[in-house]
This record gives C-alpha cells, sequence and structure tokens, in this order.
C-alpha cells in the first residue's frame, strides 16, 4: 500500500463533528473533506450532552442547503449522520422548525410495533429529506437501571424487556433501510444497567451488567438486521479487566465479532468523552481500539474543539502503520467494511 492510498483509507475511517452552519470554500471542514481527511460527518445542535455548542442547525431549509454543500466537495459520498432517535434526543428539534416525536420509552410502554413503524419512517422520511443517509440510532440498551442519567432517565431506552428492544429497534432498522437511511445500533455491549456516565467518566459495569444486554445484538445481527454498531465506553472488569469495551480485543473481537458474528462496520463512541480523553491519550486510544477491532474514529469535536480534528486522526492511523504499531491489514479491511456500507447506500 502506498502512502497515498493509505492516507485515503485511513480517511474513510475518520468521523468528525465541526462548526458551522455553512459549508463555503473558506471552512475547515470543506478542506478536510477536500483532502480526503474525512469519510463522516456528525451534525448536532447547540445543546449536547456535553454542554452548549457551536452547532450545525438552525432551521429545515439551513440544514439541507448544508448537507448537500458538504456532499458536493466529497470525492468518495460521505456519511452524513446525526443523533436522530426521538423524545429528548433527537438534534432537529421543533425549536428549529421540525416536528417533534416520542421517545423509545413511550413507545415502548405502549407496544404498539405498528406505532414504533409509523414513527420510524417518519424520522427516516425527515433525514431522507434533509439529506442524511446514516442515523446514529436505535438505542438497543436494555433499560436495566431507569436512574441511569445516560439512558433511562432521558427515556432512551425502549424496556427492560430485552426481547421487546429487539422488535422494536429491528422495526426502526427496517423503515430506515426502505428509505435508503443506514442506521447504528448503541451502546454496545450495554449501558442500560450502569449507573454513571461516560460523557463525565469512568464507568465501571462489572455489577450491574448481565448477558441479557447482547440480546438484541444477537437478534438483530442474527436476522441481517444490524448495519453498524457503536462502541460504549464502559469497563466490565470480570470481562476485561484492563480495557473498557471500546478498546477492548475480548468485546470486540471475541464476543462481538466472533460470538454474536458480526463482521460489519464499527464506530467507536465519541472520543471526546472523558471515559476515554481522562485515561488514555488520543493516540493510544486509537491505537487501542484499531487494534481490538473498531473501523471508524468518532471524535464529537464540539466541546475540546480542533479545526484540524479529521486530519488530526488521519494522521494518527497512518503514523501507527508507518511505525508498524498495527498493520496495513488492518486498514484494508476496516476500509472494505466502510465502503461495502457506503456502496449498498447508494
Amino acid at each position: 500500500m502506498t502512502n497515498i492510498e493509505l492516507r485515503a483509507k485511513a480517511g474513510q475511517m475518520v468521523f468528525v463533528g465541526f462548526r458551522g452552519t455553512t459549508a463555503d470554500e473558506r471552512s475547515a471542514v470543506v478542506r478536510s473533506i477536500r483532502r480526503g481527511a474525512v469519510g463522516g460527518l456528525w451534525l448536532v445542535d447547540n445543546d449536547t450532552p456535553m454542554g452548549a455548542t457551536w452547532g450545525n442547525i438552525q432551521s429545515p431549509d439551513q440544514v439541507r442547503r448544508l448537507t448537500r454543500e458538504l456532499q458536493r466537495h466529497a470525492e468518495i459520498p460521505l456519511f452524513l449522520s446525526l443523533d436522530a432517535e426521538g423524545g429528548e434526543v433527537i438534534r432537529l428539534k421543533p425549536k428549529y422548525g421540525f416536528p417533534e416525536f416520542p421517545s423509545a420509552d413511550e413507545l415502548g410502554r405502549r407496544n404498539d410495533l405498528g406505532l414504533t413503524r409509523q414513527t420510524s419512517r417518519a424520522i427516516a422520511m425527515l433525514l431522507k429529506e434533509l439529506g442524511f443517509n446514516f442515523n446514529f440510532a436505535p438505542v438497543v440498551d436494555v433499560n436495566k437501571n431507569p436512574a441511569n442519567r445516560a439512558i433511562g432517565m432521558k427515556r432512551r431506552s425502549y424496556s427492560a424487556n430485552a426481547a421487546l428492544v429487539s422488535e422494536h429497534a429491528a422495526a426502526f432498522v427496517e423503515e430506515h433501510r426502505a428509505l435508503g437511511v443506514r442506521t447504528v445500533l448503541k451502546h454496545y455491549p450495554g449501558h442500560g444497567s450502569a449507573t454513571g456516565d461516560t460523557h463525565l467518566g469512568y464507568v465501571d459495569i462489572s455489577l450491574t451488567w448481565d448477558e441479557d444486554e447482547l440480546l438484541p445484538y444477537r437478534s438483530l445481527i442474527g436476522r441481517g438486521l444490524c448495519d453498524a454498531v457503536m462502541t460504549a465506553h464502559v469497563t466490565h472488569r470480570l470481562i476485561d479487566p484492563e480495557k473498557p469495551a471500546t478498546l477492548s480485543p475480548v468485546f470486540l473481537q471475541g464476543m462481538l465479532r466472533t460470538s454474536l458474528g458480526f463482521d460489519g462496520v464499527v464506530l467507536v463512541d465519541d472520543f471526546n468523552m472523558k471515559a476515554i480523553s481522562e485515561h488514555y491519550t488520543f493516540e493510544e486510544a486509537v491505537r487501542l481500539a484499531l487494534t481490538a477491532g473498531a473501523d471508524i474514529i468518532l471524535q464529537g469535536n464540539v466541546v475540546h474543539y480542533r479545526e484540524d480534528a479529521a486530519e488530526y486522526a488521519q494522521e494518527a492511523i497512518v503514523k501507527l502503520v508507518s511505525t508498524g504499531s498495527i498493520p496495513a491489514e488492518r486498514i484494508e479491511q476496516s476500509y472494505r467494511r466502510i465502503m461495502q456500507l457506503k456502496y449498498e447506500m447508494l
């Protein structure tokens, strides 16, 4: 693999957030796209779990223009994504002129798959019409701890019943696929039993997690309804005493790839979250994640902003290969998975 090829493939493994509601020739994000430093972009509004940010969303017309301009500059089509779960966690809020959607918790309580399909279809139609092709949803965390501030208290889980979570998530995925929008199951291996929030720091699920939390992944992967998986930065010391799931070969290679049989795209959750950023350097986290089997490095880039976030991540991947820290074949594997998913979206 030549250096040019390596850089191009590494760029497809980079997913970042950015600042701005337009994408003109002077924009930092446009420079990153044209340099081939980024394969996916994550749009946010002004309110995120990490606090107030400089977001990308002002109105429906503005978002349509923005996504069109972003894709126009890309040689390889970009993943354009955002969190559109419904309820509290959706970037397209009524205050910007978008409709309101029920939360996963409300849909699960009503347990009407027809309503879940109707809601999921409406979300997917909105995303498609706005120019998005990738939704960072559905949440398949099982609501083991309703007091969990990251999941339960935000009403992001369909249910404490893993089988019910699986059925409603399947409806969500199917309705998105029917409109050409791909989805991400999150947060593997399960954040629903946690007592802490990985946005804020280290979270140990050793005494709260059980294998029931894998059931939605096993069900949806087995039914061919898993486009991609997003990892959680949770630590289970009885399974991997050293590393959080995001950085763990036991969780990614052993459980997800081998036991559950998933060979698709694995994204890490935001590396700017404190469960990672306070315990690892960025370069170390990238090395461990790729070694463990992750394919895409995600940086929210909203609170700890850097203009060259995409180039920074791309260079970290290139350096890992150049120094022999990870083999070039590891990059090839991820690149093939990413391009296959992009091909399926066209």
